[in-house]
């Protein structure tokens, strides 16, 4: 992807924090066909290393909400405790309900499921982290 979205949003779904980040690395193509995106969208784009720092004090202290979160955590380089984290996509009952107890189901299947909500893939990042807080929320005493 030739530059990224950073967001994160509290237990009520406010956006906390939400913004491009500067690629790190030049662009060959921004696929602007596909992702809207063009050199002149990053003008205002934070810098990795504040994406970084801003993501990891948000997250400090807090049990941390989303659907395969080790994947954001890693392109972030923030480490968080396995016991302050609610994986939506490694939750045991989500998979074991869909019969794929050692499947990652995806977010829009889950939210279907459990929700009868709908979501698109191009749903924007803040409305795919307010979907896994908002499954989070609703099995939460499972959970715990």
């Amino acid at each position: 992807m030739p530059g990224d979205r950073v967001t994160v949003v509290d237990r009520r779904g406010q956006v906390l924090l939400d913004s491009l980040v500067k690629p790190t690395a030049p662009v060959v193509s921004y696929r602007t066909s596909a992702t809207g995106l063009d050199a002149n969208s990053f003008d205002n784009a934070i810098s990795f290393a504040t994406a970084q720092a801003t993501a990891a004090k948000l997250l400090e202290g807090n049990i941390v909400v989303g659907h395969e979160l080790w994947k954001d955590l890693s392109v972030l380089g923030v480490s968080h405790p396995a016991v302050d984290t609610r994986d939506t996509a490694v939750f045991l009952p989500f998979r074991a309900a869909l019969g794929s107890p050692n499947a990652v189901v995806g977010l829009p299947t889950l939210i279907w499921h459990f929700m009868k909500r709908k979501m698109t893939m191009g749903t924007d990042s803040a409305e795919i982290a307010r979907a896994a807080m908002d499954l989070f929320r609703s099995h939460q005493k499972e959970w715990e």
